[in-house]
């Protein structure tokens, strides 16, 4: 046919484009954040150094020798001796488990109770979002440090005395940070569903029949949990540190137990003529809060929509 363009026989059709997931490109997007990569490898092998070491360097956290107290660095204690001979490798890998722990399990405390109060205020509007975010600015007025002094001093003997002192001390530490890390995750989660809840999506959906639940369940919250992962990353710092500092004011975990904060305290007396004594618990809180708060960055980059990179 006159004027058309002859087609070789040989000719392919193009190959189809690959199918990348939200997920895909969000992993594409952190590791162009090289620092937030370097950070959470970091925070892995500290994960991971306080969950092995203890099963890899045996020596008991309550060894007491006299005749080794205060030493330095040395190839039989690589971090040094406290001023009972206890070795603070040992006793830095064991209270890395707590101080973790406590920061985790606290960040779930606050991103539940935050993303259920945020999820119920966006979705019903009116009165109760109105009471609901009055609740929230409450919380958020109220002096975080010395009403978690105040509680643990009132509460912390009766609840040891029902589970015992390691559990009941963790039990009401995750439970009054986390208490009091909720409110900016319900301020994020329901500026979310604000947003997602008009958007065409959505729209469709509730024109097909679905339940309130089933938006809240299947369309509206899955959308919104980027910017609650990134809240969750910072609570998770936040936590590590409050627990420290509880610890450090005599207020946390017995003596007996020691977490990070708990040995900085015991420590810090002796700094003149034992500075290892503090030196590395006080490494292990810096690397874990830094590289936590990077990893966040970087989440942040990944899952924000609005970047085109």
């Amino acid at each position: 046919m006159a004027g058309s363009i002859p087609v070789s026989a040989t000719a392919s059709p193009a190959a189809p484009r690959k199918r990348v997931t939200p997920w895909q490109e969000a992993w594409r997007r952190f590791r162009k954040h090289r620092l937030a990569v370097v950070s959470a490898l970091i925070l892995v092998m500290l994960v991971l150094a306080v969950l092995v070491g203890p099963f890899v360097w045996t020596v008991p956290i309550d060894e007491i020798d006299f005749t080794a107290r205060l030493q330095g660095p040395s190839w039989e204690h690589p971090l040094g001796t406290d001023d009972l001979g206890q070795d603070i490798l040992a006793r830095v890998l064991y209270g890395g488990r707590i101080s973790l722990a406590v920061g985790f399990a606290a960040m779930a405390v606050a991103v539940i109770v935050g993303t259920f109060v945020g999820a119920v205020a966006g979705m019903a509007g009116g009165r109760l979002d109105a009471a609901l975010m009055w609740l929230t600015d409450l919380f958020l007025s109220l002096p975080e440090l010395p009403l978690l002094l105040l509680i643990i001093y009132l509460f912390r003997d009766a609840l040891t005395g029902l589970v015992g002192p390691e559990l009941g001390v963790f039990i009401l530490i995750v439970i009054v940070i986390g208490g009091f890390r909720w409110m900016p995750v319900a301020r994020l989660v329901r500026a979310q569903f604000f947003s997602l809840r008009e958007k065409e999506f959505v729209e469709a959906a509730r024109a097909l029949g679905a339940s309130r639940s089933r938006l809240v369940l299947r369309h509206i919250l899955p959308n919104a949990l980027g910017p609650v992962i990134v809240a969750a990353t910072i609570d998770v710092a936040a936590a590590i540190i409050a627990e420290s500092t509880l610890s450090f004011l005599g207020l946390g975990f017995p003596p007996d137990i020691p977490t990070w904060g708990r040995i900085l305290f015991d420590a810090k007396d002796n700094l003149d003529f034992a500075p290892h004594w503090a030196i590395f618990p006080g490494l292990a809180i810096f690397l874990t809060v830094l590289s936590i708060n990077f990893v966040g960055d970087g989440l942040r980059d990944a899952l924000d929509p609005r970047r085109v990179k």
